[in-house]
C-alpha cells in the first residue's frame, strides 16, 4: 500500500511499505522441540499473532525470515508472506540481510520487527511508519522506557536528545546500562539505505555477531536522519525467551481480549479466571461465570450462559444455550438447548432446539433433535435421535463391535427406558417404546414396545442358603 509522505507542488509523493519479521532463532531458553515462534498466545502462534498485526497495516511484500524449523513456520502462514532462509544463526543483521534478495531493490519504508513479540498492535506500527515519514528519516527506532531494562539494547541520546546509536546489553558500560530507554527491536527503514548498511555491519563485538542496530551508526555517519519513537506502553515491545516470558504475554494479552469482549457487552464473573482465545467470538449479554476455558475458534450467541469450570473448544452456540460446568468440543447446541453439569460433547454431537442433555451424559458423532432430553448418566455415541424423545437414565448406544462402528436412528417421540443398550445397527421407529433394563438387538416398529430382558424370577427362603445368613454381623 503506497502512503502520502508529502505535497510537492500540488503533487502526491507516495512511499511502500515492506516488512522483515524475524523469526530465525532457535530459543534454546524455551527448552522445548516446538521452534519458539510457534509458541502460542491465547490460542495463537507467537509469529501468527505478528504477522496478523504487521498484515492490518497494508505493506505491499512481507518476508519471513526462517531457520531451524522454516517447515513448521511456513506450514502456518501459507502464501501470507514470502520466506527468506538463515541457514547459520549469524545476528540480527545478517537475519534481515537475507531478504535482499526480494526486498533489496524495492523503493519505499521497511518494517522490521520480531516474530517472538505477539503484544505488538498495528496502531503503534502505523504511528511508527507516521513518524519516520514526518521526520524524514532513513532509520526510526521503536523505543519503550523500561522499570527493569535487562536483556535490552540500550538507547543512547546526547545532550540534545538526538539518538547517538544503541548499545547491546553485553556491550554496554556501566553508565549505559543504566538507561532505561530500550530498543524493542522493531525498525522501520528506508529500503535500500537499510540493504547498502547492512553490507557494512561487521561483528567485531562481544557475541562475535552482525547487529541489526549497528546500521543505525552506519546511517549515522553517512549523513541519513535517525529517529527514535518512544511508545508509551512498553508491554507492547515484551519479546518471549523463555517460558516466563510467554506466561507473562499470554497473561497480558488475556487482560486485552477479556476486556474488549466486555466493552462489546459480555459479562464475566471473573476477568481474571476467564481464559479466551483471541479468536473467540461471543454474543452481547452473553455470561461467562470463574474458571472458563474458551479455546480456538469457538462462537458463541447471545444471552447464553457460560457455567463455571466449563471448557469449550471450536464450538459453536446458539443464542440461549446454558452450559453448565460441562466440556464441548467441535460441536454444536443450538438454540434454547442446555447441558449439565459434567457433561460432555465430543466432535460432530449436533444437540438441537430446547434439547436437554442432563448431568454426566457423553455424546459423540450424534445429532439431538428439538426437545430432547437426555437426562444422566447415559451415552449417545453414532446416533441420529428425533425430536420430543425422553432417554432415561443409564442408557448406552452401543456403537462399536470392536472393529468399526455402527449407526443408531431414533424415530419422533419415542421413550428410551433407564439401564437400556441399543446396540447398533438399529432402527427405532418414531413413537416406539423401550423398556427399562432391556438389551435391543432388533429394530422397533412404530408404537412398538421392545423388552429385551431376562424374566424376573422370585427365589423364596434363599436367604438362608447365602453365606451371609450366618454371619453376625448380618443377623
Amino acid at each position: 500500500m503506497n502512503e502520502l509522505i508529502g505535497i510537492d507542488e500540488g503533487k502526491f509523493i507516495m512511499s511502500s511499505r515492506y516488512a522483515i519479521v524475524l523469526a530465525a532463532g532457535q530459543g534454546t531458553r524455551m527448552k522445548s522441540k516446538l521452534y519458539k515462534v510457534l509458541h502460542q498466545v491465547c490460542g495463537r502462534a507467537m509469529v501468527d499473532h505478528v504477522i496478523t498485526q504487521v498484515e492490518l497495516a497494508n505493506p505491499e511484500q512481507i518476508v519471513t525470515v526462517v531457520g531451524h524449523g522454516a517447515e513448521a513456520v511456513e506450514e502456518l502462514l501459507g502464501d501470507r508472506s514470502a520466506y527468506a532462509f538463515q541457514e547459520a544463526q549469524l545476528g540480527t543483521g545478517h537475519a534481515v540481510l537475507q531478504a535482499e534478495a526480494q526486498l533489496g531493490t524495492k523503493e519505499g519504508m521497511t518494517l522490521v520487527v520480531n516474530g517472538d513479540t505477539p503484544l505488538l498492535t498495528t496502531q503503534t506500527f502505523e504511528k511508527l511508519f507516521a513518524y519516520h515519514q514526518a521526520k524524514g528519516a532513513k532509520a526510526t527506532i521503536l523505543t519503550a522506557n523500561a522499570d527493569d531494562p535487562t536483556g535490552y539494547g540500550r538507547i543512547i541520546r546526547n545532550d540534545l536528545g538526538i539518538v547517538e546509536r544503541i548499545v547491546e546489553q553485553k556491550d554496554a558500560s556501566k553508565e549505559e546500562a543504566a538507561v532505561h530507554e530500550i530498543n524493542t527491536g522493531v525498525f522501520c527503514f528506508d529500503n535500500q539505505t537499510l540493504f547498502n548498511a547492512l553490507h557494512q555491519v561487521t561483528n567485531h563485538n562481544a557475541q562475535g555477531e552482525y547487529y541489526l542496530t549497528d546500521v543505525i551508526q552506519i546511517i549515522k555517519d553517512a549523513g541519513g536522519i535517525v529517529a527514535a519513537y518512544q511508545t508509551p506502553d512498553f508491554t507492547e515491545s515484551l519479546g518471549v525467551n523463555d517460558r516466563v516470558a510467554l506466561s507473562v504475554a499470554t497473561e497480558i494479552m488475556q487482560q486485552r481480549i477479556n476486556e474488549q469482549h466486555m466493552r462489546n457487552g459480555v459479562t464475566l464473573i471473573d476477568p481474571k479466571t476467564a481464559h479466551i482465545d483471541i479468536d473467540v467470538k461471543i454474543g452481547a449479554d452473553t455470561l461467562v461465570e470463574a474458571d472458563v476455558n474458551l479455546k480456538g475458534h469457538t462462537e458463541i450467541g447471545a444471552d447464553c450462559v457460560i457455567g463455571s469450570h466449563s471448557e469449550l473448544v471450536d464450538a459453536k452456540i446458539h443464542d440461549r444455550v446454558r452450559i453448565t460446568s460441562s466440556t464441548i468440543e467441535e460441536a454444536e447446541m443450538m438454540t434454547g438447548s442446555n447441558i449439565g453439569p459434567n457433561s460432555h460433547l465430543r466432535p460432530k454431537a449436533i444437540i438441537g432446539e430446547d434439547a436437554h442433555i442432563g448431568n454426566f451424559c457423553e455424546v459423540k458423532n450424534a445429532t439431538i433433535g428439538a426437545r430432547t432430553k437426555v437426562g444422566h448418566l447415559s451415552y449417545v455415541g453414532d446416533a441420529t435421535l428425533g425430536t420430543d424423545i425422553n432417554v432415561g437414565c443409564g442408557v448406552v448406544f452401543v456403537n462399536y463391535n470392536g472393529v468399526k462402528k455402527f449407526h443408531t436412528n431414533v424415530g419422533d417421540h419415542s421413550f428410551i427406558g433407564s439401564n437400556s443398550n441399543l446396540v447398533a445397527p438399529l432402527e427405532l421407529d418414531q413413537h416406539s417404546f423401550v423398556a427399562a433394563g432391556s438389551t435391543v438387538t432388533d429394530d422397533v416398529p412404530e408404537h412398538a414396545m421392545a423388552i429385551a430382558r431376562a424374566r424376573q424370577v422370585n427365589k423364596d427362603n434363599y436367604w438362608q442358603k447365602l453365606p451371609l445368613a450366618q454371619d453376625p454381623d448380618w443377623l
